[in-house]
């Protein structure tokens, strides 16, 4: 399952401290929404090293409302040593509620908080990537959680975009607001709202932020390959790297990069046979999360299928089979029909995978870059209607 490549420089990665919590080795799965739950956080943490693998992003109003989804997402599998949840909210009141919920149930060992999303429907709310244009609402907002996780010893990181756009950046000083309001991280996706998901990362705007605060950086975007965490440490100083849409149907991505940042040439590279190994395992583990239920599983697993077998030469109608399962027997006999001994296809290592949309408009609440702070309408018009309800 093993292939090599070319030597490279390896750079020296120290452990980073999150408040009581050190991780060992600064590789983060960066969470990502429908991706990260536990049995595909288990699958990165077993070829990964020992770093922080985060949970999908859960939010507050529905957690506050127990909808019994949003506490589907906040279980973490028994060998999760460090159990890392996201949270997402637009009202501070209503954050610090979901908060003091985790907190109370100690179901979390780490929270980070999501300021990153660059969804419409989103943003077009004053959430994600948009809210730190208010200055105010994102100190509020951190300053709360961090409050009521301080005392339990509970360290708090963000996770931002350089910005709305290259004309209303953010990054640089909701770095700051982080920093000074308690933030023990912060994670910069170098890419701003209105770049969604296309071109390329800025890792520059990384390197900028590492030299501007004194809190730990973790740099995402754009990491498919372990040459290419490799690089981001090298070329931005970051303290730590976040992987996201590179481990899309290839968690194994965590074993090339433990195995980059340990000097070693030795790079994963499953057969088509090993992978689908791999896709069973991933079924049954999400069986599990779905409390039994095979149906919902296996049509969870089909966005997850297209990711392994991306590149492999299987043809359509087999795509097709996979994305007409409705049982762990149906999944398991198309996965017996694949041609076991099919090679990895080098060719799309280092591709793009997950959603790779380009430039869009970014849609905001009516007047929303008119000014840094928020005022009393528009709150009462956002904690009215936060984009993300009570429903999953």
């Amino acid at each position: 399952m093993a292939g090599t490549e070319t030597d490279r420089q390896t750079p020296k990665v120290a452990p980073v401290q999150l408040g009581p919590i050190t991780v060992p080795v600064p590789v983060m799965l960066s969470p990502m929404a429908g991706v990260t739950n536990w049995p595909f956080r288990l699958l990165c943490r077993e070829y990964g090293p020992d770093g922080l693998y985060v949970g999908e992003m859960v939010t507050a109003r529905a957690l506050v409302a127990r909808n019994p989804k949003a506490f589907r997402l906040c279980r973490f599998a028994p060998q999760e040593k460090v159990r890392s949840l996201q949270l997402y909210g637009v009202d501070p009141q209503i954050m610090e509620q979901a908060t003091r919920m985790v907190v109370d149930a100690g179901w979390a060992d780490h929270i980070d908080m999501n300021f990153g999303c660059p969804v419409p429907k989103v943003t077009r709310h004053g959430g994600g990537s948009a809210l730190p244009w208010k200055t105010d609402l994102f100190a509020e907002l951190v300053h709360r959680v961090v409050a009521v996780c301080s005392p339990a010893g509970i360290p708090v990181t963000a996770k931002i975009r350089v910005g709305i756009d290259h004309r209303h950046e953010t990054f640089l000083e909701a770095a700051h607001i982080a920093q000074e309001e308690g933030c023990a991280a912060v994670t910069l996706h170098a890419r701003t709202t209105a770049e969604y998901y296309g071109g390329h990362a800025d890792w520059d705007r990384i390197a900028q932020l590492v030299q501007a605060v004194d809190i730990p950086v973790f740099g995402n975007g754009d990491i498919w390959t372990a040459e290419d965490a490799l690089d981001m440490f090298a070329q931005t100083g970051c303290a730590g790297v976040a992987i996201g849409r590179g481990c899309q149907g290839r968690p194994w991505l965590f074993a090339d990069i433990a195995a980059a940042l340990a000097g070693s040439p030795e790079r994963q590279e499953p057969t088509l046979g090993q992978v689908g190994a791999i896709m069973a395992r991933h079924a049954r583990l999400l069986v599990e999360f779905y409390d039994g239920d095979e149906r919902m599983a296996v049509h969870d697993m089909r966005k997850h299928v297209a990711w392994y077998l991306k590149g492999f030469a299987v043809g359509g109608q087999v795509r097709r089979d996979f994305m007409a399962c409705e049982s762990l027997e149906e999944m398991d006999r198309c996965i017996a029909n694949l041609d076991q001994d099919m090679p990895y296809p080098r060719a799309v290592a280092g591709k793009p995978r997950g959603r790779v949309r380009y430039a869009k408009k970014v849609r905001l609440p009516y007047g929303w870059l008119d000014s840094r702070t928020t005022t009393h309408q528009e709150r009462e018009t956002l904690f009215g209607n936060d984009p993300m309800d009570a429903s999953y």
